[in-house]
């Protein structure tokens, strides 16, 4: 029996996935979460043989499960689930050691095969997403990017400067250079175009 834990956090999809997931002979859902950090103390205390995750919760994102979960030591395989079929995603989720990246439109009985490979050992990517992954390389630093979740976050430059331990002039410059690289009006610009693009 393949034991899961699943995190998403729109209700209806959570237990759409459960439901059919719990159908399947050799797959139980041991736990669901809403969000990240819910996710991640289900996670640590069942140790399931895999956790399946979307990207984008409240708390810690999937992506930066997988990281805890790489950090800690925790065997427990990743499978992304997401709308989102964005080359910087998917190079994030290789980085952070995620063994599984399908989307969400995809038959449940691909879901549950992914599911499968993913628990054997393997890697799994939806096809569409690995022909996103040849679309333009992430220019930004990952200095950089720390700097435009900021922006995205609504932070001005003094507290973020604050935040970080930089001096303001070095923001504007980590900021500048971004820009620089995206082809950017502006800062907000900028984080508006690595979020799209799934840098952030």
């Amino acid at each position: 029996m393949i034991r899961v834990v699943l995190a998403e956090d729109q209700g209806m999809v959570l237990g759409a996935f459960a439901s059919l997931l719990d159908l399947q002979a050799d797959i139980t859902v041991v736990a669901t979460a809403t969000n990240g950090d819910d996710a991640l103390v289900a996670v640590r205390e069942l140790r399931p043989d895999v956790l399946v995750t979307d990207i984008e919760m409240p708390g810690r994102t999937g992506l930066d499960l997988a990281v805890e979960l790489n950090r800690l030591g925790n065997p427990t395989r990743v499978l992304i689930v997401t709308t989102f079929a964005r080359s910087g995603y998917l190079r994030r989720a290789v980085d952070a050691g995620v063994a599984g990246y399908v989307l969400k439109d995809a038959p449940i009985g691909e879901l549950a095969a992914a599911l499968r490979r993913v628990h054997a050992g393997e890697r799994v990517v939806s096809p569409e997403l690995a022909v996103a992954a040849w679309d333009a390389a992430d220019p930004l630093t990952g200095r950089e990017r720390e700097l435009l979740r900021a922006v995205a976050e609504g932070a001005g430059n003094a507290a973020i400067a604050a935040r970080l331990s930089l001096a303001e002039g070095t923001v504007r410059n980590y900021l500048s250079t971004a820009m620089a690289k995206l082809g950017a009006r502006n800062r907000t610009d900028a984080a508006k175009i690595a979020q799209s693009r799934g840098w952030l």
